[in-house]
């Protein structure tokens, strides 16, 4: 119940409000000659999503009170009717209205006021500038209404908006100059208020210029200049307390209008009644929530909050760059703990004397014959013992054939020189296994902590300096997107680097993924700017639609692939992943074999690349790193890898390769071939893979595929030509007629699993 009495009493306020509006709306005029004010707020208002029914019946008894003749009735009426009609219409039909929709009514509204305008002697030509003016005053008010009434008071006005909002506050002097209670000044009431808002909740330029505002919309009312220079000089007074306390500001608004009034006679009677309406306003402002005057200081002020919240921005990556920066240096010392924790076996020649000192202490100590082989043929002894360790070492066991006869004829213990020596490889090649798979271990660990150094030191470095945010291309965007109708309650452009330029904008939904946005954020940036990013926002109802500096080239890809036959599943593995920095990965994995083993190495080895590439980690680093955890599986298991990474800011394309066929880059006029190399991933402890840069460009192809398809021709050039004679320009059909070809070389027959990625470059 409370609550709907709460409803009537707020929809009677606001009647109130209307009807008040529109009369001083319906005695504002233009030197008494034309009053084009009253049916532009009154279509504004209906665009606002105001209570129509609520709105007309305010106007009409605003008109009445205003002029009380049937001519004046008859005016409203049609003008009424040309409102009503076309907006229930629209309503039922529920389509919306287009704004030259709107100001094509409230023209056809007025007919009856300029017929009987012209009738009565006004100028045609006045009668229709009335109009015109009417309608553009509708247009600001919408501009305002859309900017506070359904926006809200959390966006700052752009330049349009404020303009609009002058000009109401000018026509709205322009009837309060004319309603006064004896000498009770209605216009001095309004005036001082708003001054006192403007002074406390914008800057002083905002101030000044709406004190001039407000005296010029009197003059022209008038043609009476007299309040031009009160208002000025008020404006300056509450300005000189602007950061003070709000007392003071009053007080000096106060004691400026005795002085101007009692000493300076500017007004031809002055009194208590003369005073009041500054008293009262100033009661009034003093009134004011605080909370109610900081959602007004957003609209007009919220560059202050900005700089600030900039401020904090630039402070606090200055602070995460130094905590970076030592993170970085800790890594780095931990990565060469870990390098010098490395056991690092005994040489091969080490370990033969070792052994060779093992056998002869354990069986030769016994042996009567002991002196003659160590004394006498010590050389020989010793040459047979390495030849037996390095066989040992080699094949795996030492023999009775390995034996020289010469050492058999004199020897009785060579059974048991054997066995010690064959035992004693086996064990220490065990341990020389485990010491090296923890070392190894160590090593993975020790790259790791220095990749994670490298990144986190990469990371310091790029946001070391302070971010530049650009506050004139914010308000220019905010403007120019404000003119084509897209809400942006907020928007943040700044340098991110020389070659990256940011814009963040807060925008409706609906507008999210409007064209419009890039072309707007393009033309004032300087530069092609690219949407790259859209996630709502914390308000609802709005997104951020983030973009940044468009990259030089796209590219578009098509892969095609065909398991061998007779295997379920392929061993080829392929990534296409997007990384920072406007590049992109693709890569083939081709595992050992066919078949489900194949494709969990396939799929081990490119999962691993693809994770460490996107975590930011260098190429080397990338690839001695997976080799390593490779080689630590108690199974031989490896794959070869073609990785292509496309810089798409300058057009250039890495090719790492590592027992992968040749790859090629098809243009107009030739087709270059880059060659393969290295070994497979996993199959040696340490292998370096071939890497080479080529520079690429717009209509380019760019073609991987595995050792299926390039075993499948003859020889490479045979190939090359198949790739050339392809016509399409489509790279999915490029690449679904390379796996065709290569299935015709075999009669159709799939000897190994194949895949094909082909990349056509494009400019952005």
């Amino acid at each position: 119940m409370n609550l709907k009495i709460n409803n009537y009493l707020m929809l009677a306020c606001k009647f109130v409000l209307f009807v008040g509006l529109f009369f001083v709306l319906f005695n504002s005029s233009v030197n008494y000659l034309i009053f084009p004010f009253a049916f532009g707020m009154l279509f504004a208002l209906a665009w606002a999503n105001q209570k129509v029914w609520l709105v007309a019946p305010a106007y009409i008894i605003a008109g009445v009170i205003f002029k009380p003749t049937m001519e004046f009735a008859i005016c409203m009426l049609v003008c009424m009717f040309c409102l009503l009609v076309p907006y229930f219409v629209h309503v039922l039909c529920k389509k919306n209205m287009k704004k030259w929709e709107f100001a094509l009514f409230a023209i056809v509204g007025q007919t009856a006021n300029v017929v009987f305008a012209i009738l009565g002697g006004l100028s045609p030509i006045l009668s229709v500038v009335s109009v015109l003016l009417g309608v553009l005053f509708m247009f600001a008010c919408i501009n305002v209404f859309e900017a506070i009434i359904i926006r809200g008071f959390t966006n700052k006005l752009t330049s349009l908006e404020i303009v609009s909002l002058f000009s109401i506050i000018a026509a709205l002097c322009g009837g309060l100059v004319m309603l006064n209670i004896e000498t009770f000044s209605f216009l001095k009431l309004f005036v001082s208020f708003i001054l006192l808002i403007f002074a406390f909740c914008s800057t002083p330029l905002l101030t000044l210029l709406v004190a001039s505002v407000a005296g010029i919309g009197a003059l022209i009312a008038t043609n009476n200049p007299i309040f031009v220079a009160p208002f000025v000089i008020w404006a300056l007074s509450v300005l000189l307390f602007k950061n003070r306390y709000r007392i003071f500001m009053i007080i000096s608004l106060i004691c400026v209008e005795l002085i101007m009034g009692y000493y300076f006679k500017l007004y031809t009677s002055f009194g208590i009644i003369e005073i009041l309406p500054v008293l009262l306003s100033s009661l009034g402002f003093f009134c004011l929530p605080k909370a109610w005057c900081n959602e007004i200081a957003v609209i007009f002020n919220l560059s202050k909050d900005r700089m600030a919240m900039k401020n904090v921005v630039n402070r606090n990556r200055e602070i995460l760059h130094r905590r970076l920066g030592n993170l970085s240096e800790i890594f780095n010392d931990m990565n060469i703990i870990y390098r010098n924790m490395l056991k690092k076996g005994m040489t091969l020649d080490e370990v033969k004397t070792l052994l060779e000192q093992e056998i002869t202490d354990k069986i030769c100590s016994f042996c009567p014959e002991r002196n003659h082989c160590h004394r006498t043929f010590s050389e020989n002894t010793k040459q047979v013992f390495d030849e037996l360790i390095t066989i040992s070492f080699e094949r795996g066991r030492a023999t009775l054939l390995d034996i020289p006869s010469y050492l058999t004829s004199r020897c009785k213990q060579t059974n048991s020189i054997l066995g010690s020596i064959n035992t004693l490889t086996a064990q220490y090649k065990k341990y020389m296994t485990m010491v090296n798979d923890v070392d190894t271990s160590k090593v993975i660990i020790a790259e790791q902590l220095l990749g994670i150094s490298k990144i986190m030191g990469g990371l310091s470095k790029e946001i070391e300096t302070n971010i530049s945010f650009d506050t004139v291309r914010e308000n220019k965007i905010l403007d120019e997107l404000t003119y084509y109708n897209v809400i942006c309650i907020d928007v943040v452009v700044f340098q991110k680097d020389i070659w990256t330029m940011v814009a963040s904008l807060v925008v409706r939904n609906e507008d999210s993924e409007k064209l419009r946005l890039a072309e707007v954020v393009s033309k004032v940036c300087g530069c092609k700017m690219a949407v790259y990013e859209i996630f709502p926002s914390s308000r609802p109802g709005y997104s951020v639609v983030n973009l940044k500096t468009a990259p030089k080239f796209d590219c578009l890809f098509g892969v095609s692939q065909k398991t061998k036959n007779g295997s379920k599943v392929s061993g080829d593995t392929y990534s296409i992943v997007k990384l920072d920095g406007e590049k992109i990965l693709f890569a083939i994995s081709d595992g050992m074999g066919s078949g489900e083993k194949a494709e969990n190495v396939s799929e081990l080895s490119i999962s691993l690349v693809e994770n460490f590439y996107k975590a930011g980690f260098d190429n080397d680093l990338i690839l001695s790193t997976v080799n390593k955890l490779l080689n630590l599986h108690k199974e031989e298991i490896f794959s070869a890898l073609d990785i292509c990474i496309l810089d798409e800011k300058n057009g250039m394309v890495d090719f790492i390769k590592m027992a992968s066929p040749n790859s090629y880059i098809l243009n107009e006029d030739e087709c270059q071939v880059v060659q393969a190399g290295a070994l497979p991933i996993g199959i040696v402890d340490e292998t370096k893979p071939l890497v080479k840069k080529n520079v690429i460009n717009s209509k380019d192809f760019v073609i991987l595929f595995s050792d299926g398809i390039s075993d499948s021709f003859q020889t490479s050039e045979e190939l090359q030509e198949c790739i050339k004679s392809i016509k399409t320009k489509n790279p999915q059909e490029f690449a679904d007629e390379i796996l065709e070809r290569a299935l015709a070389c075999n009669n159709g027959y799939a000897v190994d699993d194949m895949t094909v990625i082909v990349i056509k470059i494009l400019d952005f």
